[in-house]
């Protein structure tokens, strides 16, 4: 059981974390500067990922989704989504006090890459049983991700937060757009033109792996220190504290099997690489919005595994 873990969390997380060494690689060859990197993070975020995010949404089935429809999961993680953005709020106002860092850590402790690596583990774990409930929470997870995330970078912006200023920052965001055009293309059953479609298609299908080599070319080891305290902390209440908290309380409610391998998607993926660039972009701090993604990347290969082993070790699984 233990090898079974473990080896779910290297077969799902380990390819995305070699893509970022790659990446780091080919800046070390000089290949791409560390500049052109983070340039090159602006195109990723406004193409590649908001075709993406478009993709993952409308290519889902919409009567699929209703027979999978798991009222009690869905709102279950909605909820604790929204609690971990709160919390996470307090924490950050405590320890940090650089708004561009405030916000990156903020976003970092709840900004999970669901569709990435959770997918993944409960296709693992549960096969075409999880596959279902899994895409039904894809329509609605996203949008409310994106939606926090732009609210936590923007509370920090500099200057006083207005309103007005983060309502412009929520419906102006590329990812939140593309999320909102999926769920119009799915709810209306509007069909693209089948170029349009395979251009989004072929767009999406680089997206992943070309986000990951840009955070590895534009990820420098030599700022780590100046961020260590943001980092340690806010690694800690994704990586352990969350997922302890709300599998914990899932588990007391009575979640059992597909549904318990769904929130142990949700609360136990690491930091989405959509938050590196979305900080690019949002005047975070990119230095340790890269360094939370990478990080957590390469620490939820032995956290994820604890929690699934725990889990299948008490029969919950």
């Amino acid at each position: 059981m233990s090898i079974e873990s473990l080896q779910i969390a290297l077969e799902i997380i380990l390819p995305l974390f070699l893509l970022m060494a790659v990446g780091y690689v080919v800046r070390l060859t000089g290949v791409v500067s560390e500049t052109a990197a983070h340039q090159m993070n602006r195109m990723v975020f406004t193409v590649f990922l908001s075709a993406l995010v478009f993709q993952n949404i409308y290519s889902l089935d919409r009567d699929d989704l209703w027979y999978h429809f798991d009222s009690y999961t869905l709102f279950y993680t909605l909820g604790g989504v929204t609690l971990q953005f709160l919390i996470a709020l307090c924490i950050a106002f405590l320890v940090e006090s650089d708004g561009s860092r405030r916000g990156v850590m903020l976003q970092g402790m709840f900004y999970g890459n669901f569709v990435l690596f959770g997918i993944p583990i409960c296709n693992a774990l549960f096969g075409d049983d999880a596959a279902g409930p899994a895409s039904v929470l894809v329509a609605v997870i996203l949008p409310l991700y994106y939606i926090l995330a732009v609210i936590s970078l923007e509370l920090f912006r500099g200057g006083r937060p207005g309103f007005f200023r983060i309502l412009k920052g929520i419906f102006t965001n590329p990812l939140i757009l593309a999320s909102i055009a999926g769920i119009l293309c799915l709810i209306f059953r509007i069909r693209l033109p089948y170029a349009i479609s395979v251009t989004v298609s072929n767009l999406a299908s680089v997206a992943t792996p070309l986000a990951f080599v840009v955070l590895g070319a534009a990820f420098s080891f030599r700022k780590v220190g100046s961020c260590a305290k943001s980092l340690c902390i806010a690694l800690g209440v994704k990586l352990l504290f969350f997922p302890a908290f709300f599998l914990l309380l899932a588990v007391l409610l009575g979640f059992r099997g597909v549904s318990l391998a769904i929130l142990l998607a949700v609360f136990a993926s690491p930091v989405a690489v959509s938050s590196f660039t979305m900080a690019g972009e949002m005047d975070g701090d990119e230095s340790l919005a890269s360094q939370l993604v990478v990080f957590s990347s390469l620490l939820s290969i032995g956290t994820v595994f604890l929690f699934i082993f725990l889990l299948q070790w008490f029969g919950l699984l």
